[in-house]
């Protein structure tokens, strides 16, 4: 009798912008990844992610465009449509960037472009509930931001994490743990050892902010032992905490 192996579905919207430190610990956990690429792939209600079950995960990863991007990409009305469904049938997912505000979206928050950018390695003030979540080994570790637009906190979902610029970073609900829908704003996946893929593919918004890459690189040497370590704590606890749920 042939045993079904979990899935772990990855949206990918920009190659360099991969699952990176989360892939290693979902194939120690058994799950085989399938990444899923929109516009090449159907990541809408019937197509691709129609094949899941309930063992089966969602993460929906980063990239340069946004939820208000709709009207130039419009396989984002489908995947947000997809996260809906997701949700609605309490599979766990985890989103970041731009996955995060998908999610955010798909629960009927605003999304917005605030002008500004955040770009650059630096702590997190986590909320109460946020020290008492997954989230609680990034005390005081700089993390990887890389944004410019911001969510507003989807209703009955708990506000993890800000920064004094964009005060919603984090949020999670659902589930008998309370995270089994995790947004991220921040880049908690990135390897700081290939952040030179990031400066090359992101030179042109670098350029436009003003932002000087060497600063990014010195920085991602700086973090990288604390930010890789506490990073696979998140993910380990997240991951657990959704398959024993």
């Amino acid at each position: 009798m042939s045993v079904r192996v979990s899935t772990a579905y990855v949206v990918r919207h920009l190659m360099f912008e991969d699952a990176g430190l989360l892939a290693p610990l979902l194939i120690e956990r058994g799950y085989r990844i399938r990444v899923i690429e929109p516009g090449v792939d159907d990541p809408g209600p019937g197509g691709v992610l129609s094949e899941a079950d309930d063992s089966d995960l969602l993460i929906v990863l980063g990239g340069p465009i946004g939820v208000g991007d709709a009207a130039g990409y419009p396989f984002l009305v489908d995947e947000t449509a997809a996260l809906r469904e997701w949700i609605d049938a309490g599979r766990p997912v985890l989103g970041i960037c731009l996955g995060a505000q998908l999610i955010a979206a798909a629960l009927g928050a605003r999304v917005r472009p605030t002008g500004r950018k955040e770009i650059g390695f630096s702590e997190l003030e986590l909320t109460d509930e946020g020290s008492r979540s997954v989230l609680a080994p990034l005390a005081g570790v700089d993390v990887l931001h890389w944004h410019g637009d911001e969510f507003l906190v989807p209703d009955g979902a708990a506000l993890l994490a800000s920064t004094p610029g964009f005060p919603n970073q984090a949020f999670a609900v659902g589930g008998p743990t309370g995270d089994r829908v995790l947004a991220l704003q921040f880049h908690l996946e990135v390897e700081c050892g290939l952040i030179e893929r990031w400066l090359i593919g992101h030179a042109g918004e670098l350029a436009a902010s003003g932002i000087d890459p060497q600063a990014i690189r010195d920085d991602a040497a700086t973090a990288r032992p604390a930010l890789e370590a506490a990073a696979a704590a998140v993910f380990s606890r997240w991951l657990d905490r959704v398959a024993a749920a």
